[in-house]
């Protein structure tokens, strides 16, 4: 992901709020059939680490991988992960081009 997309997504997802949260049981299929839904919704996502912290990078890409989506940052326990829609009329995000990989 280029620094310009990656800081545009920052931007975007600096008042979003975390919608899945990463608890005791590590990453599990839950979690991660959670984050697919949250990411087809609403395509930026954030995700709270409330245990595992010292793993969260590696947790992280991990999960983005399973999900087919990139992680965009980690700040302290909340990682930022993004997955475009496939479909052109279904994105809530559009990248401006200039941004475009």
């Amino acid at each position: 992901m280029k620094s310009a997309k990656r800081k545009y997504l920052r931007q975007r997802a600096h008042d979003l709020k975390p919608v899945v949260m990463l608890g005791k049981n590590g990453k599990d299929e839950r979690v991660v059939k959670a984050l697919d839904e949250a990411l087809r919704s609403h395509e930026l996502v954030k995700l709270k680490f409330q245990d595992f912290q010292d793993e969260q990078r590696e947790l992280s890409e991990d999960l983005a991988k399973e999900v087919k989506a990139e992680v965009v940052s980690i700040v302290g326990h909340i990682a930022t992960i993004f997955r475009q829609n496939a479909k052109h009329e279904d994105r809530l995000i559009h990248i401006p081009r200039e941004f475009q990989d």
